[in-house]
């Protein structure tokens, strides 16, 4: 299969490292947020973990900063089978979900449709709740709406913080 991996934070470099050590796939193109100027006086380029492990890795980087027909005819010309999402942070247009022939899962950490959206790691803490997971879904055009294929629960220790979680969730996911 020719695979697409679409995701921007650190957590997400777990799941674009296992797609990249699968030898029956071809990892086509790796699409990202646009680099975004930060630190003090907005010096550092600020690009993305999963840029920086893409280049590292020699893989082709997207980074369109809309989704208008050019992005959309760039994406179509990769040919994909299907396109993994991890955190991209950009809610993705149904022509962008149509493009793969099988079109676009995503790896959410959290059990759905319970906190759906951005940080629900961090809002499953917030709101004590005893167990979080990882859900496994088709996407469609709404918010973390579509079809569940999968979950994997996962209990949270009373200590735990956001970044405790973020790896062994998304090692969950690549399951």
């Amino acid at each position: 299969m020719r695979l697409i991996f679409a995701g921007t934070p650190d957590f997400a470099t777990i799941a674009l490292e296992h797609l990249r050590e699968l030898n029956e796939h071809t990892l086509v193109a790796v699409y990202t947020r646009p680099d975004k100027r930060k630190g003090r006086g907005r010096k550092d380029p600020g690009a993305s973990a999963v840029k920086k492990y893409a280049v590292e890795h020699g893989l082709a980087v997207e980074q369109p900063a809309v989704w208008d027909t050019e992005a959309i005819e760039h994406l179509r010309a990769y040919q994909a089978d299907l396109m993994l999402v991890v955190a991209y942070g950009v809610l993705l247009p149904a022509e962008v979900l149509r493009t793969p022939t099988f079109g676009c899962v995503n790896i959410h950490l959290s059990l759905l449709p319970k906190w759906r959206g951005a940080a629900p790691v961090a809002r499953a803490i917030l709101n004590g709740d005893t167990e979080t997971g990882v859900s496994l879904m088709s996407m469609d055009e709404g918010l973390d709406t579509g079809r569940i294929i999968s979950q994997c629960h996962s209990p949270i220790d009373d200590t735990a913080t956001s970044g405790d979680l973020y790896a062994p969730l998304m090692e969950l996911g690549c399951e």
